[in-house]
């Protein structure tokens, strides 16, 4: 069973910077392929950035070159560094882990972007 905490959330003006993490525990870290997920209000989940085990990336069209995901497995944990963060980026934020068929949610970590 895999346990992870994202914290990092806040309320920013447009243009702002922030950076979320994620800490895992109870599981093989460096094996899992990790990601964030964003819901805002009345919409559905997505997927926002993705890390393979060997460190390959994908972003949503929407943050790229705008946002940079990391992880760090000797810390177990993964990061977003989230610049020249717009309205629209506001949404729960939420840290996702996956191996094979087994997937693990954190709780969530709120993001508001508002001037």
């Amino acid at each position: 069973q895999v346990h992870l905490v994202e914290s990092g959330g806040d309320s920013v003006q447009p243009g702002g910077s922030l950076r979320l993490s994620c800490r895992a525990s109870g599981g093989i870290f460096e094996i899992y392929t990790m990601a964030w997920y964003r819901q805002a209000p009345g919409k559905q989940r997505e997927m926002v950035a993705i890390i393979t085990p060997d460190g390959g990336t994908n972003y949503a069209e929407s943050v790229k070159g705008r946002f940079t995901i990391s992880r760090d497995n000797a810390k177990t944990t993964m990061s977003l560094q989230m610049d020249s963060l717009k309205p629209e980026d506001t949404a729960m934020y939420y840290c996702y882990s996956q191996r094979g068929t087994r997937t693990y949610w954190g709780q969530g970590t709120q993001v508001i972007v508002s001037s």
